[in-house]
């Protein structure tokens, strides 16, 4: 079956000396892993280029059953970005949220809403001129309603504790480790309530900003099995002041 679909660059790694491995999410059909041949030359169809994380392409494909590693036919930059790649602070976000994707979404087959939802959030990241410090906090915390475990907001009472396990709150603390404590369920329950126009009233220190980072990572972890500690958050929690 051809396949002509929308893609996200995800991850990339070479094999061999010609050869790359790149994986993407997929508008038609979720994540889907491919093999590709980039020739040197500056007239071949498919270039090094295009596989820089969060690349947006649009791509056809061949798509057989029992076959792991699809062949692309045919590739373009579905939308050129006009600052993403060039900005450092842009250029660490774009990395670390590739590799949070490249986990979050390993099991996802066909998911419209999800597609769409990350396409356009990498579009607003691409045109955003400032007030961008928080971007990956809500892309986070707003990407688990697609994938299934998004909290349950609506029973908050002051003073109650976060379950991380089960995603809701509760007057008493859970009979696991697993919960935050009412400061913090507080503080996340406001957080869950930001999006990419009103982050900008939410301002954190570095350290209060990478401390949420870390709870909702924690959140991934513990309802996506095999989630890792993510190496490129190490540069993400040196930006902003």
């Amino acid at each position: 079956m051809l396949v002509k679909t929308k893609a996200i660059v995800l991850h990339s790694i070479k094999l061999g000396e010609s050869k790359t491995i790149v994986d993407m999410l997929t508008e038609r059909q979720g994540r889907v892993s491919f093999v590709c041949r980039i020739a040197s030359s500056g007239k071949a169809k498919i270039k090094k280029q295009f596989f820089q994380p969060l690349t947006l392409l649009e791509l056809e494909y061949d798509s057989r059953p029992g076959r792991t590693l699809r062949h692309i036919g045919d590739i373009r930059i579905l939308t050129p970005f006009r600052t993403l790649p060039f900005d450092a602070f842009k250029l660490s976000i774009a990395l670390f949220l590739a590799e949070f994707l490249y986990y979050s979404t390993r099991e996802e087959q066909e998911n419209e809403p999800l597609f769409a939802y990350v396409e356009n959030s990498i579009l607003w990241l691409d045109g955003a001129e400032r007030a961008y410090a928080n971007f990956h906090l809500v892309f986070m915390m707003r990407l688990s309603r697609f994938i299934g475990f998004f909290p349950n907001l609506d029973d908050y009472r002051p003073g109650d504790y976060f379950d991380l396990r089960e995603g809701f709150f509760s007057v008493q603390p859970p009979l696991h480790t697993d919960f935050l404590q009412p400061a913090e369920s507080a503080t996340l329950r406001q957080f869950m309530r930001m999006n990419y126009e009103t982050m900008r009233f939410f301002r954190l220190s570095r350290d209060e900003r990478n401390r949420c980072a870390e709870v909702v990572m924690t959140y991934y972890r513990l309802h996506i099995p095999g989630f890792p500690e993510l190496k490129s958050f190490q540069v993400v929690k040196e930006l902003f002041v």
